[in-house]
């Protein structure tokens, strides 16, 4: 493996589900197969892990889609590009209320996205406070949140202050009353219900589209001064969602996410049967045709971008004819090759 530019490489990751290519790829050996050392590193958030990644402290990580246009525009404050080879999951995220106030305005099992929406809004129209959060400013967790809320009312969709947590502060957050719901990945959604502190209402799935939600992402430099060692980290991982499609028995999958503490709560095909196997099928399906990152879904994201973080207008125009090169990078050996 000596035309590798570099082996000893730093991959950062937020605990959460879709993750698990990464743990995988390194519990099966498919890094090593690729030539490459690779050290998982745990972030604290996704400021952290973008900062830690921008600035040279990761070699690549599991990224948030949205923070690829935010960094290729400078709408980050950070201005330094990233580029992904690979989609590690693709919209994902679920919308949760707090148990009290699900029944405070009687949000019922498997309702309608826009109801639950019409619901909410209403209570908040009649001078209540509602606190809600996401995992960070760009992301399609964020927008998820805001275009449910627009299906009932625009104006306030816009307007509503929402809380920005890291993923695994979810739980806690809700459980001390500091949060009232959250959009975020899983398993948090499913620990906060086990727990009794939620319930989910609705999945990001029927609000917006099925677009890339986390990708693996390198900056530009870093891309153009590794290509060899990005194309073997992409192999790598894709090597490890093809044996995820296909793999029959999870427990040993289940034990790698309890050993780094993504799952916290007892669940298996013997308690709580419905959400092990529906854990299962996401991870099944986390993408669900290609992995190869696609143009449409950061020109959906850039529009998002300017929807709701009010991203001026002529950035569309002046970044778009590059954005998607900068983005995506030319990396179809990777996909080739397996």
């Amino acid at each position: 493996m000596s035309h590798l530019e570099k082996t000893e490489l730093q991959l950062g990751y937020i605990p959460l589900l879709d993750c698990i290519a990464l743990l995988w790829a390194k519990h099966r050996g498919f890094f090593t197969e690729a030539g490459l050392n690779v050290t998982l590193v745990k972030e604290a958030s996704w400021a952290s892990l973008r900062d830690r990644l921008a600035f040279g402290l990761l070699d690549a990580a599991h990224c948030l889609s949205a923070m690829l246009p935010a960094a290729a525009t400078g709408a980050d404050q950070i201005g330094i590009s990233f580029q992904t080879p690979l989609v590690l999951s693709e919209n994902r995220a679920f919308i949760s209320l707090s148990q009290k106030l699900c029944h405070d305005i009687n949000i019922q099992p498997q309702e309608h996205p826009e109801v639950c929406a019409q619901k909410l809004v209403q209570y908040i129209d009649q001078n209540n406070t509602v606190s809600l959060a996401h995992v960070f400013q760009h992301s399609i967790h964020h927008y998820c949140l805001r275009e449910w809320l627009a299906l009932a009312n625009p104006a306030l969709a816009q307007s509503i202050q929402i809380k920005t947590l890291a993923p695994p502060y979810m739980v806690e957050a809700l459980k001390n009353h500091l949060i009232d719901g959250f959009c975020v990945g899983e398993p948090w959604n499913t620990q906060a219900e086990l727990q009794g502190f939620s319930h989910i209402v609705c999945a990001s799935q029927d609000i917006i589209p099925n677009v890339a939600d986390k990708v693996l992402a390198v900056t530009e430099e870093w891309a153009q001064l590794h290509p060899h060692t990005l194309i073997a980290l992409t192999h790598a991982l894709l090597k490890a969602q093809q044996e995820l499609r296909e793999l029959k028995d999870f427990a040993p999958v289940w034990q790698l996410l309890s050993e780094f503490e993504i799952i916290q709560f007892d669940c298996s095909s013997e308690i709580h049967v419905e959400k092990y196997f529906n854990i299962q099928n996401i991870i099944r399906n986390f993408v669900k045709d290609n992995a190869e990152p696609k143009a449409t879904d950061f020109e959906w994201l850039f529009q998002q971008m300017q929807k709701w973080n009010h991203a001026p207008t002529h950035l569309t125009k002046a970044h778009q004819p590059g954005l998607n090169c900068v983005l995506l990078g030319h990396y179809h050996s990777a996909y080739q090759a397996l």
